[in-house]
Parts: structure tokens; sequence; C-alpha cells
């Protein structure tokens, strides 16, 4: 247990000092993200899904699923029925070792995350992650231009690629609204579980929806932009880089419709 923490289990175990100090050399790991309401997630399947391929990639193997729902459900069972939870995958042996390692979990539970009102300014960098499709810790750019971006008098950063191309945002998906389709980015980014569960229940609410390259000089054309992660299906956003953006809120209804209808699961 720790200070903020409802529970943190190590392979289902509570975490003493023992457990977690080899963690603070463990920087080779990946997680995932969530918002547990009466003891249920959306996008169950998404997240299982993120942490197995993850592991292929990073470890060469991934722990069985109902392994990984149990050890959510042993967290879950020690907090109350509304929490943030953060699952991370890693290996004990750390960094800077070309040796295999068997992955451990560690699972922690915090209060309820909630999104900023909004709307957001965004400073535009040019920055593209390693590993863009993997949700991985130890990315230092992401909170040095969050705070550049704080400092330059803006709430975030979005990133752009060096083609020219806005991806995503530090900790966030980019949505646009061109006045009747919802416009996705086209690029090297992390599609979140958010983003996904949105896109796969726009289709069936027969929203139309498209990706594209989008750049600062098309922004123009748009007429909404939003940002989304396991906080919220959106929050508006009223600028990126010097460009302002109209009000969103059709495409904020829209995103929120889509994720209001993703049914709550239990691990």
């Amino acid at each position: 247990m720790q200070a903020g923490f409802h529970t943190v289990q190590r392979d289902g175990e509570p975490a003493d000092a023992a457990a977690l100090a080899p963690l603070a050399f463990a920087g080779y790991a990946h997680f995932t993200a969530m918002q547990v309401r009466g003891g249920r997630v959306r996008g169950l399947d998404l997240h299982l899904d993120r942490l197995r391929q993850a592991s292929e990639a990073m470890f060469g193997r991934a722990l069985p699923e109902q392994r990984i729902r149990a050890l959510l459900r042993s967290a879950l069972q020690e907090g109350p029925a509304d929490v943030s939870l953060v699952a991370t995958v890693y290996g004990a042996a750390g960094e800077f070792t070309a040796a295999g390692q068997e992955p451990h979990v560690l699972v922690r539970t915090a209060a309820p995350a909630q999104a900023p009102a909004g709307p957001l300014a965004l400073a535009v960098f040019e920055h593209e992650r390693m590993l863009p499709h993997i949700k991985h810790v130890g990315e230092v750019a992401k909170t040095h231009y969050l705070r550049e971006a704080v400092r330059q008098g803006c709430d975030d950063a979005a990133f752009m690629d060096r083609q020219g191309r806005l991806s995503e945002a530090s900790i966030w998906n980019l949505a646009f609204w061109d006045g009747r389709s919802v416009v996705w980015p086209e690029g090297p980014m992390l599609a979140g579980v958010t983003m996904q569960i949105v896109r796969r229940r726009l289709a069936e609410l027969d929203i139309p929806q498209r990706t594209q390259p989008v750049t600062l000089e098309s922004l123009a054309a748009f007429t909404g932009a939003a940002v989304m992660n396991s906080w919220t299906p959106g929050v508006a956003v009223s600028r990126i880089g010097t460009v302002p953006l109209p009000g969103a809120e059709p495409l904020l209804a829209a995103l929120h419709k889509a994720y209001d209808i993703e049914p709550l699961v239990a691990p």
C-alpha cells in the first residue's frame, strides 16, 4: 500500500517496499490504464489485447488472459467499486540487458480520475514516440513537452511527425470534426482504448468517420477538435498551435454517445 493508492499488488500479492524497490530500475515495461465503475470497465477486451500484444513484442511471450483477469480482480477486491486502475507488465531485470525476462504484473488502484473541463489549448512540438503502438513507460519527452506547453501559456502538448502530420497529444488521442464526420489523424501513434471503443461504436451509430493526414495548414477545414483518453471520450480543443478552432459541441456529442453505449464488463 502507498499513500494515495487504494491497493498496490505485485503478481496478486500485496507489494511491500522490498517488492517495489526493483521497479525503480525496471524501466522496460508497458501498461494499460482504465476507469473502473461499479467493479466493471469499458473495453476490457481491448485492454487485454493491448497487454497481450505489448508483452509479445517486448518479452516474446504473454501471460494467459485468465491470469491477467485474476490479477485485476484481486486488486479490485481490495478497494471501492469506483477506481482508476493501472496494470503494468515489467521485467524484473530492468533495462540495459539482453537477457530474457519473465513478465511480472503490478496492479494499482487509486481514486477515480476526472478529466479537465476544457477547452484546451495545445502547443505543437515535432516528436515521434519510440514504439508508438505500445503504451510503454519511461517517456520523458511527454512530460518535458507538457511542461514546455504550459510555459508557453497552453494547457498541453500535441505532437507532429517529421512529415508535418499531427498524430496525438501527450496522453491523449486527437479527433476532428468536419461538420458531418469524425476525422482521425493518420500517422504513427498509440491507438488508445477509448479511441478504439469510440471507433467501433460510431460504426454502430452510423456516424461517418475516416482517417486522413491532418496538418496545421489543414486545421482551418475543421469545425471542431477534441482529445480523449481513459478519463473521458472527449474534451474540446480551442487551439492547436496558433490555429483557433470553433466549438466542438457536435463532435463531443458524437464521441460521448458512442462511448456511452459501450457496455461495462467485469474482469
